[in-house]
């Protein structure tokens, strides 16, 4: 309560140096436990803006992507990497830009930006060849559904728990941590400047309602009503826009134990293997 009442006044008194402490709490990585891995590959180093993104690589044939959410790394979809294997696939796995065994993003040590995942799901696609399939998870999912609606193309998209509708969490979040809105509005203008993009490029709600991409890929959503970090109304919601999707909701499984229950991988495996 302390640090809200901090910032409720720091807001009114210096709103800019608020602002400043708003976009660096929001762009700071929660640390994460490691991972114990199950599957090891081969690790490539893939250069993304002038730094080092690690990707894991299992299989030969048609590329399916992995890419994890915010805190998160490679090692979390290691259910996946047998199956789709088997399937006969080319499985690549990502570590975003200060996750896992990659190099700190633009920002800095601990800290990440949205279009880092972005980047670095492009410059695995251009290293590996074209997405027969991608699979995200949370932040990774709406990093796919930009990339997707800058039109890379994908043969088809699956998401677990994607987190669709930024703009309402940095509401959550100022409200939260005592800022004011205009403190929050002033967070996302210096935002804007530091990715070099408006913010309304990552209203992907609007942007799927509203485009003209003719190429966009069918997408499934998983989603569990029991997740306590994005509401799976959220999904329901990105179905709903998307113009060919398909929603499954599970029950019980939250945010990260989704990634490792048996029918929601055998669900997802089958869905890349439909094309």
């Amino acid at each position: 309560m302390r640090a809200q009442q901090a910032n409720a006044v720091l807001s009114r008194i210096a709103p800019g140096i608020a602002a400043t402490i708003a976009e660096r709490l929001w762009c700071t990585i929660p640390r994460g436990k490691p991972v114990p891995r199950s599957e090891t590959g081969e690790p490539v180093g893939l250069d993304v803006n002038g730094r080092t993104v690690t990707a894991e690589v299992w299989g030969e044939g048609p590329v399916v992507y992995l890419l994890h959410g915010w805190g998160g790394r490679r090692g979390q979809f290691d259910a996946f990497v047998a199956p789709l294997v088997h399937k006969g696939h080319r499985v690549v796995a990502l570590d975003a830009p200060s996750h896992g065994d990659s190099d700190p993003g633009a920002y800095g040590p601990g800290r990440g930006l949205l279009t880092e995942f972005v980047d670095a799901l492009r410059a695995a696609v251009a290293r590996f060849g074209p997405a027969h399939g991608v699979v995200g998870h949370s932040l990774g999912g709406l990093a796919i559904t930009v990339a997707l609606l800058d039109e890379l193309p994908a043969g088809r998209v699956a998401l677990i728990a994607p987190a669709p509708d930024t703009m309402a969490y940095t509401m959550d979040f100022s409200r939260a941590l005592g800022f004011t809105e205009g403190v929050r509005r002033r967070f996302l203008r210096r935002l804007a400047r530091r990715v070099g993009r408006p913010m309304t490029d990552f209203d992907v709600l609007a942007r799927a309602r509203e485009t003209e991409v003719p190429t966009l890929p069918p997408m499934l959503i998983v989603h569990d009503r029991d997740d306590r970090e994005v509401r799976f109304q959220d999904g329901q919601a990105l179905a709903a826009a998307w113009p060919r999707a398909e929603f499954v909701l599970t029950e019980g499984l939250g945010h990260r134990r989704i990634l490792r229950d048996p029918a929601v991988v055998e669900r997802i495996v089958a869905e890349m293997a439909r094309i």
